[in-house]
Formats: structure tokens, sequence, C-alpha cells
């Protein structure tokens, strides 16, 4: 019975986020018998990184939230101004959209004598107010929580939304972290206890397509690299000594180390690999998703001019099948929250191995 009702939950949240996808896809992106439909142009429109965040066309006109611009010019220094100058293809004090090029779609700079480059750029940009929109979500559901837990009775059970959030961080830390990492694992629950909880509440809001949501933070690389770093650090800066006379002294015959460092070399590999297999993870199982939706949605305006009869079929067909993978997105973005604290969990539990382990282990070779 919980099975079906979580099915049924899950298949209601992605009809109602289906028509607002449908309708903002239309508004952006109509195309009339004689237009041609730039797919490529579309999703790359999506999911890429913006100076403005698109909310809603009303009667043709687009609304939308242009963010703060704040570059490093170099001949006046640090330059602020909205992004709302640059939105039409103009130039404000030397700065413009780059069209095409390496830096298409960032703002680039002319110096005095007419040659381009890219200026330091800290601007809020679409995914940088998802993030700091996310994390107040994030902070907010806790904080009342943790406020409903505080406040309760003596003896007395909290209200369904805390039980549900405590339910949730227990599974985490009681299945996931502790035995993964061992003994001491609440040195770190802090850190994969927020890591999870902001990647599944970044990815189920980049599935909402209308304001605030529909960024899409962890489908970008550099959102990605910044947390494989943050597993990188807690990996490599808090390992023990076992850990450390494994990747450079391992327990493998002499001539495997010496003169020619070839286990060492593989080990130091190793360290760099896990986390760039986290980022790689979950950026590309996010974007992908992102991608299969979009062009879902856009057979709908691409089988316009093959008739009536061809658009409406294709037009079910895309209804249905853009449903079914909003259930899929609505799993994925649990399960990638999970798969990214669980693999954190089990490097961090890895560079920890305790010291009676190592020699049981190498007592039990030395018998072999």
């Amino acid at each position: 019975m919980q099975c079906n009702a979580r099915i049924r939950i899950f298949i209601w949240l992605a009809l109602a986020l289906l028509p607002a996808s449908l309708h903002a896809t239309a508004d952006e992106h109509h195309a009339d018998a004689n237009e041609t439909l730039a797919i490529g142009d579309i999703i790359g429109e999506h999911t890429a990184d913006s100076y403005w965040w698109h909310i809603t066309t009303v009667n043709g006109r687009h609304i939308s939230l242009y963010l703060p611009v704040i570059v490093r010019s170099a001949d006046e220094g640090w330059v602020a101004f909205s992004s709302k100058r640059l939105a039409h293809g103009e130039t404000y004090q030397g700065f413009r959209l780059a069209a095409d090029g390496a830096y298409k779609g960032k703002i680039v700079g002319r110096r005095v004598d007419g040659t381009e480059y890219r200026p330091w750029d800290i601007s809020i940009t679409r995914n940088a107010l998802a993030i700091l929109i996310n994390s107040a979500i994030m902070l907010t559901l806790f904080l009342a929580a943790a406020r409903a837990c505080r406040r309760r009775p003596k003896n007395a059970a909290p209200n369904k939304f805390a039980c549900a959030v405590e339910m949730l961080v227990m599974d985490i830390e009681d299945e996931v972290i502790r035995k993964s990492i061992g003994h001491d694992y609440k040195r770190y629950s802090s850190y994969l206890l927020t890591a999870f909880f902001f990647i599944f509440i970044n990815n189920v809001m980049g599935l909402i397509p209308v304001f605030p949501g529909g960024a899409n933070t962890t489908g970008n690389i550099a959102v990605t690299l910044v947390l494989a770093a943050c597993t990188l650090i807690a990996v490599n800066v808090f390992g023990n000594r076992e850990y450390w006379r494994e990747v450079f002294w391992p327990d493998v015959p002499l001539w495997l180390k010496a003169p020619v460092p070839l286990m060492p070399l593989i080990e130091l590999f190793g360290v760099i690999s896990k986390p760039f297999a986290l980022m790689i993870r979950l950026l590309a199982n996010i974007f992908a998703g992102h991608t299969v939706m979009l062009a879902l949605t856009c057979v709908i305006f691409i089988t316009v001019k093959m008739g009536a009869g061809i658009n409406t079929g294709m037009t079910v067909f895309s209804v249905l099948m853009t449903v079914f993978m909003s259930v899929i997105e609505l799993l994925v973005a649990y399960i990638q929250a999970y798969v990214f604290t669980l693999l954190s969990a089990v490097f961090i539990g890895l560079s920890r191995p305790a010291h009676h382990v190592v020699k049981t282990k190498k007592i039990h070779t030395e018998k072999i």
C-alpha cells in the first residue's frame, strides 16, 4: 500500500509540473510555419547559466528578473550594473555578451587598443541566485523541524513534518554514514547530511519549470566540482596515518614500489579519480535528464508542419513520455543525492582504516 501511495504521489507531482513546462517552452520558442526550431539552441539556453532569469511571457512581452553584473574592468577597476543593459546585444561601459566563440554567453570587455578580454566576473547569475534560494529553503525546513521538536511537550511525538524530516535524517545517518565510516562517523555527519539535502533540494527545484525553480544547478560542472572538492578535502585532510601509508607504501611486493613507484602512482591516481567520478556522475545524470525532457517537449513544435494528424499523435506521445520522464527524474533527484552521499561516506571510511584492521589483513596475507 505504501509503495502504491508513493507511486501515485510521484505521478501527481509530474502531472502538476508538466503543463507549466509545456507552457514555458511554447511561450519562449513558438515557431510558425516558416520558422525552423533549433533544438540545440533551445536545450542549451534552458540548461546553461544566464545573467537574468526569464519568468514568463505575457502577450508577447518577456518578463525577466535582471540580476546584478559585477566585473573587473581592465581600465576602471570593479564595475557593477544591471544585466538589463546587456540583454539585447547592447554594449555598456565596454562590456557585452559574447554571441559566439569560446566565451559564448559570457561577458567580455574591450580594451582601449580594441582587443577583447574575459574580465574577472563575480556576477550573481541565475544558478548563483538559485543556490541562494535553495539554501534558504533548506535552512527554513530544518529550522522549522528543529523548532517543532524543541517546542513539543515532554514524551509527546513531534508533528508530521518534523517526524518526516527526522526519519529521513536518521535513515541517511544510520544506514549510510555510520555503516560506511564507523565509530567516529559523527565527525562527518554534518557535512554529509548537508551535501545530501543540498543536492536533493537543488535537484527537485531544478524540475520545477517556474520561478524560483528551473535552474540547472546540479547540472552545472562548477557546482558539482565544488561538491567533489569538499569530499576530496574531507577524505585526504582528515585521513589517518594508515591511509597514507597504504597510498605511498602499500602492502605489495617491493619491486612494485621501488625503484619505480608503480603502485604509489596508481594509488595517487585513485585519490584524484574518486572525487572526479563523483563530479561527473552527478553532472551527467542531472544534465541528461533535463536534456531528455526538453527534447521530448520540443517534439510537439517540430511536428507542427507535418500535418494535424502527425502533430496530434506526436503531441500525445510527447506528453506521455514527458510525464514518464518527470516521474523518473523525481526518483533520480533522490537517488543521485543518495549515491553522492554514500560514495563520499565510503571514501571517508576508507581513509580512516583502523590500525588493528591493517595488521590483521597483513597477518592473513602472510599465512596465505
